[in-house]
């Protein structure tokens, strides 16, 4: 295996599939545009669902690009030497033009040829058939013609070998996947890729879209098939460089190394330490990914600000443990901005938006935990009147979800004061959260992308009115920071530093009304970016040169680079009522609307 660092894997990756006739495309926003069912983009398949779904790509139909995901399941796992709460994936696509008989030997060739991956060690996977599904012994076939021996091709069921769909319908189909013998012991007979012991690593994964699910919940085969794969960046260096962990690879090692000189520890010499370190740098990666994204959202209580704020003040916590003393996180994010800034431009862009939230929000934890100790003290005066003698586990988690306290801060503030602690009933509050949280996130991942229904589209088509309209009444500083989009109501978040006056939301929402009634005409166009604004196209990307990209204009009211869906004219959208003005976070107001009939 050639030990490639992650900026040759990104390189060679995207050059082989533009070899192969691809285009490459620009990765999207960490924060998905107008979809409800997740707070993040979490693969690169995530922000091409409208097109896989049959939506033309103004880039054609076979593309490439890198994307950086998050996926917040397992924050709380983050600490040990495998767990990331941001990633970067390498995917292709095929929209309805190559199929199987193309990518599988892609695939062979990539690893075999360009990663230098020895094909005896390669074993792959496929699906096993069910419900009425064939076996894929194409899949099967074709590995084979390509030297991988039978007794290393696994069939696999559902759980194992299969994608979507995203929503309750729509595309979906089997998978294969490509795993590497690591080289250490098999933990039994039974051993194969996909099992946990660590001796198989998954590479690769290609997606085979070839279903459709209907509304009766049958599977039936479609004409337009479709390839989405996906590779992780850190993983596969990690692997090709012989490494046991993604933080001893170039990606991490710096960061840690300068976590390390502001606490005045070293990486790698003791055990606890390593994991405040790893917590450390990994959150502070990912904060930064989401502070200097092109739509980036700050610390709040609510949705992406929220898991934001949970990030940074669980890294505050860890440098508060390893001793060092001040503010400390731009410091740290100073790194993830010089390690990732070619590949993603708007995080050097962003650098002082990034530095600046991440201090703000430093400083008011540390307001925080004072008044986490004293409502700790509250507490316990409480307790101590009524002869009670143990935090209750419930009580112990609310300090740590309310102000941060980890529970061995409790149970050292506790032992002061000769109390003990229901450690037991703190963690199972603790796994009811994350189970929660595991289950928020993969319900949302499942539930909706693919929700192109009339009233949702009409919705869609309803936050560019809104948009325009904002800016006609406010000025032309305001900007869509985010937006939620179900089939019953909008919520649409802007860049806007004042609270609303009820003269100006009845003046926008009759702005909107008024475009409606006019039932102006939808059109779209492709062109690149600087086409785009030159026809004073509103825009809020970071696209590379040369790429397409649509234009949707609304008669002579709007015109925006989006990916869709619209509404064809705007005369059945129906009457447009703001429910509701209200902050969002810090300069981010957010408006709830609904279309009535």
């Amino acid at each position: 295996m050639k030990p490639l660092k992650a900026d040759e894997l990104r390189k060679k990756f995207i050059d082989f599939f533009v070899s192969k006739g691809h285009t490459q495309i620009s990765g999207a926003s960490v924060i998905p545009e107008n979809d409800p069912t997740v707070l993040f983009t979490t693969a690169g398949m995530h922000p091409l669902v409208p097109y896989i779904l049959g939506q033309p790509h103004p880039a054609g139909t076979r593309l490439t690009d890198y994307q950086k995901c998050i996926r917040t399941g397992d924050i709380d796992s983050v600490g040990d030497p495998h767990h990331l709460t941001c990633f970067e994936m390498l995917g292709n696509w095929s929209l309805g033009d190559y199929f199987k008989k193309e990518m599988i030997p892609w695939s062979y060739e990539f690893l075999t040829k360009e990663l230098g991956i020895d094909p005896d060690k390669l074993s792959v996977t496929v699906f096993e058939g069910e419900e009425g599904i064939p076996r894929d012994t194409e899949s099967a076939e074709l590995w084979h013609s390509m030297g991988i021996p039978y007794e290393r091709i696994y069939f696999l069921p559902r759980e194992d070998n299969w994608w979507g769909p995203a929503g309750e319908t729509g595309p979906c189909g089997p998978d294969t996947e490509m795993f590497i013998d690591t080289g250490r012991p098999a933990c039994g007979p039974d051993c194969k890729p996909g099992c946990g012991c660590g001796k198989y690593f998954e590479i690769w994964n290609d997606v085979l879209m070839g279903y459709n699910k209907n509304k009766e919940g049958k599977f039936v085969e479609m004409e337009r098939k479709c390839i989405d794969t996906g590779m992780g960046i850190e993983r596969t260096i990690a692997i090709l460089q012989g490494k046991k962990s993604v933080y001893e690879t170039e990606v991490m090692q710096p960061i840690l190394k300068r976590i390390g000189e502001l606490a005045g520890v070293e990486y790698g010499k003791d055990d606890k330490t390593d994991i405040s370190m790893r917590i450390i740098a990994d959150h502070i990666r990912t904060s930064t990914f989401i502070l200097g994204d092109q739509r980036g959202c700050t610390p709040s209580n609510v949705g992406q600000g929220y898991i934001l704020r949970r990030l940074i003040r669980r890294a505050v916590r860890n440098g508060k443990h390893l001793g060092i003393q001040g503010t400390f996180l731009a410091k740290v994010a100073e790194i993830v901005i010089d390690l990732y800034s070619a590949p993603y431009p708007e995080l050097l862009q962003n650098k002082d938006k990034v530095f600046d939230e991440l201090t703000k929000e430093e400083i008011k934890f540390s307001e925080t935990l004072e008044k986490g100790e004293k409502q700790f003290e509250k507490m316990t005066f409480f307790m101590e009147k009524q002869g009670i003698k143990e935090i209750a586990g419930g009580s112990a988690f609310k300090l740590y979800d309310t102000f941060g306290f980890p529970i061995e801060l409790t149970q050292e503030l506790a032992a002061e004061k000769g109390f003990t602690v229901d450690v037991k009933g703190f963690n199972e509050a603790f796994a009811k959260h994350q189970e929660l949280s595991r289950t928020a996130e993969a319900g949302q991942f499942k539930s909706g992308l693919g929700d192109h229904s009339e009233q949702t589209t009409a919705l869609h088509t309803a936050t560019h009115l809104l948009h325009a309209a904002l800016r006609k009444v406010l000025g032309d500083h305001v900007g869509q920071k985010g937006s939620n989009i179900t089939p019953e109501r909008l919520r649409f978040d802007f860049s806007h530093n004042e609270k609303m006056t009820k003269e100006q939301i009845q003046q926008v929402e009759d702005l909107v009304n008024d475009a409606i009634k006019r039932d102006l005409q939808v059109s779209v166009e492709t062109m690149t970016p600087q086409e785009a604004v030159d026809k004073g196209a509103v825009a809020f990307f970071s696209s590379k040169y040369g790429e397409q990209v649509t234009v949707y204009t609304i008669g002579d009211f709007s015109k925006e680079v989006c990916a869709g869906p619209h509404v064809k004219h705007t005369g059945d959208m129906g009457h447009f009522h703001i429910l509701k003005e209200e902050s969002s976070s810090s300069g981010v107001r957010r408006i709830k609307a609904v279309l009535e009939k």
